[in-house]
């Protein structure tokens, strides 16, 4: 079954992993050989597809400054072409208009899932995130959409539900959510979610689970920093561990069986994507780990 049908098909899991391109400016050799090592790793896994992100720097978002400086990267475009497999590729907006939008997707011919990613910040911008779903929806290259989704903005004052639900109705088919540490805001969301959906007379979309091994303060404190719900009692919990990765996996393992426990289960698609967001060797190893563990969830052992 091809990636399409099996993200569209509500009766099918989907397994994604999560990688970012090298820097910008890494030489093209070097570029080819991270690509192969990765594939490498991959290689052993139940993969449906990679996900290649587009980073953007969020200093805007938050007034916490930033654990590790913000490099640029190659072009997710560019290095999802190394890899012999299905790619979902993510398009930051930043401050692109409409004509640069359909000048990238006239450009982009050939890329199949697309995962559009709006502005850290909120303003106002020459090309809002609607429109630029709506666009990309409608291109003639017949791209297959996806967002974003984070459940630590469903609030009572920003609904995060009515948003999936506005964006599958612009022409999103599936949303990757951030990183999950702390199951209820992601309960809650998926709930909501299934309810707006209902209330609307339409179908959910699928909704891809993201995980993330850590058993370093530095890559803990640089997910909070990115928006990750981390308690502090979580944290003792992994970095106060004997092995904290195994510890973390763990956790992450808990936290998928206890979202899969919901009663939306069964009506709304799920999925999950296993990423790493540390260069070190450890915790990469892990996010392997990570992925088999989580596997042997979905699976009901």
């Amino acid at each position: 079954m091809d990636l399409q049908s099996r993200l569209l098909d509500p009766a099918r899991q989907v397994r994604l992993y999560g990688t970012t391109p090298p820097r910008a400016g890494t030489p093209p050799e070097q570029i080819a050989a991270a690509a192969a090592k990765l594939a490498a790793r991959l290689a052993g896994l139940a993969l449906d597809a990679l996900v290649v992100y587009d980073i953007q720097d969020e200093t805007g978002r938050t007034d916490r400054p930033r654990p590790f400086p913000f490099i640029a990267t190659v072009d997710p475009r560019d290095y999802a072409k190394l890899f012999d497999l299905p790619t979902i590729v993510y398009k930051a907006l930043g401050n692109v208009d409409e004509a640069g939008w359909k000048a990238w997707l006239d450009a982009s011919r050939g890329l199949e899932f697309l995962s559009i990613v709006g502005r850290p910040a909120p303003g106002r911008y020459a090309l809002p995130l609607s429109r630029a779903i709506r666009i990309a929806a409608a291109h003639a290259a017949g791209y297959t959409i996806g967002g974003v989704v984070i459940a630590e903005r469903h609030t009572a004052e920003r609904s995060e539900s009515a948003r999936l639900l506005a964006k599958g109705i612009e022409g999103c088919r599936y949303f990757i959510s951030q990183a999950v540490y702390h199951a209820p805001p992601t309960e809650r969301l998926l709930a909501d979610y299934l309810r707006d959906c209902r209330g609307a007379g339409v179908e959910p979309q699928r909704v891809v689970l993201t995980f993330s091994p850590v058993g370093r303060e530095k890559t803990l404190t640089f997910m909070r920093w990115l928006g990750v719900n981390i308690a502090a009692e979580t944290e003792r919990e992994i970095l106060g561990a004997a092995r904290p990765l195994a510890q973390s996996i763990r956790i992450c393992c808990d936290n998928l069986r206890r979202i899969l426990d919901g009663k939306y289960t069964g009506a709304i698609p799920l999925g999950v994507n296993v990423e790493s967001v540390s260069i070190n060797r450890d915790e990469i190893d892990a996010s392997v780990e990570l992925f088999h563990a989580l596997d042997q969830v979905l699976a009901g052992r």
